[in-house]
């Protein structure tokens, strides 16, 4: 058979969809260039918000090299700023879906043009598109695996979609440099053979290109409905189907909010934390220990802090009302009166890549930074981390450490 034979997908006259055209793929492709570069700097915020640099604990891609250039110190300020970044960062992302994938299928006959190059450049600007293509189906696809807690991948999450992502938006932007000129004069002009995307030979339209791009926006809103509302939380939470977190609250009363880790899930033995055995170990300076029973830290001066707790899975929960001991009076105890330091705060968890956490000096000397010891005016139950745990305002939820066991204060 011959290249130009309509049975090929290498034959232009193969693609017979009339509405394919440079305009609809113009207007689908500046879409995706804001969309994917306020999902690719979100993503890097959260990698930050995890403070990679501070512990090798915290880190989960210990071979980021340059790639950490912008590392930072993850403020406290404002007390929803993670809520706000990540559920950003999922939302959009999976709202981005139909427009990538009608991006995909409105491009798909040049993937198949023959021949496969023709230049040095032409073969450079092919690969490219295959980084970008393959690269994207990645990252949207353990995206949306992890936002529903299908760990299916091979290894963990966190190295893969972070590497994933570098690759990918370096092509986009590869792509975006040579492209959105073009397509800019496209969506003004409406012309529709600068790219030669349109079929020699079409089939009769059912639907105009203008209702095409309706039905990609009213699949990209029908999934930010039910999604969004996992982060928005209130009544919407109920409308968030697609959402892990997002139907009813888990029980009910003051400890009736969402989870990610149960008790049973981590193994958590209930004869470790009870009053008899258990005890909370804090060390710092010059070695000194001490050792609180859970009715000592009941004794010792109380604060309650109105906080949330947002999850890498793009779910948080309202503002709830925690009390219990601050970090920064935990650290005077074992020697640091003045500014604290780091600490390194351990879980009666065994196994699991968050069982220890690390957090900055300006996490542990913000005021609303508690060791909690109840919730909603209830105890903590088993599931929120009876007896203690952490809660630190803007910080990642597995930030906030569960069954505290242990906490190390000094530099880290």
């Amino acid at each position: 058979m011959r290249d130009d034979d309509p049975r090929l997908p290498t034959s232009p006259g193969f693609w017979r969809s009339p509405l394919r055209g440079t305009w609809f793929t113009s207007v689908l492709g500046l879409v995706l260039l804001v969309g994917i570069t306020v999902v690719f700097v979100t993503g890097l915020l959260s990698y930050a918000a995890y403070n990679p640099n501070l512990a090798p604990v915290n880190d989960q891609t210990p071979d980021k090299g340059i790639l950490g250039f912008y590392l930072f110190s993850w403020p406290t300020n404002p007390s929803w700023l993670y809520r706000l970044t990540q559920g950003l960062h999922v939302t959009l992302g999976i709202a981005l879906i139909p427009v990538l994938l009608a991006k995909l299928w409105s491009v798909v006959p040049k993937l198949f043009t023959l021949p496969p190059a023709r230049s040095l450049a032409h073969a450079l600007e092919r690969i490219s598109l295959l980084l970008l293509v393959g690269g994207g189906l990645f990252e949207f696809t353990t995206g949306v695996l992890n936002v529903q807690l299908d760990y299916v991948f091979p290894g963990s999450f966190y190295p893969l979609h972070f590497y994933g992502a570098w690759v990918f938006f370096a092509a986009f932007l590869a792509h975006a440099a040579l492209k959105t000129p073009a397509a800019v004069r496209a969506v003004r002009r409406r012309r529709q053979d600068e790219a030669q995307l349109e079929s020699p030979r079409p089939d009769a339209p059912t639907v105009s290109r203008r209702g095409a791009l309706w039905f990609v926006s009213g699949a990209s809103l029908l999934l930010l409905v039910t999604t969004a509302g996992q982060s928005i939380g209130g009544a919407l939470r109920r409308t968030a189907l697609l959402a892990p977190h997002g139907g009813a609250d888990p029980g009910s009363g003051p400890n009736g909010f969402q989870i990610n880790k149960t008790a049973a899930y981590a193994r958590i033995d209930a004869r470790e934390t009870g009053a008899e055995a258990w005890r909370l170990l804090v060390t710092g300076r010059d070695g000194r220990t001490v050792r609180l029973t859970r009715p000592e830290l009941l004794r010792l001066p109380l604060h309650s802090a109105a906080l949330p707790i947002a999850c890498v899975e793009g779910w948080s929960t309202a503002d709830q009302w925690w009390r219990g001991v601050r970090l920064r009076d935990l650290a005077a105890l074992v020697g640091y009166d003045g500014d604290p330091p780091d600490v390194l705060v351990e879980s009666l968890q065994l196994h699991g890549a968050f069982r220890r956490a690390a957090l900055r000096a300006n996490q542990v000397a913000d005021p609303r930074s508690l060791l909690a010891l109840q919730v909603n005016g209830e105890d903590l139950s088993p599931d929120h981390g009876y007896p203690a745990r952490v809660i630190v305002p803007a910080a990642p939820g597995v930030l906030n450490t569960k069954w505290v066991a242990r906490m190390t204060f000094g530099d880290l």
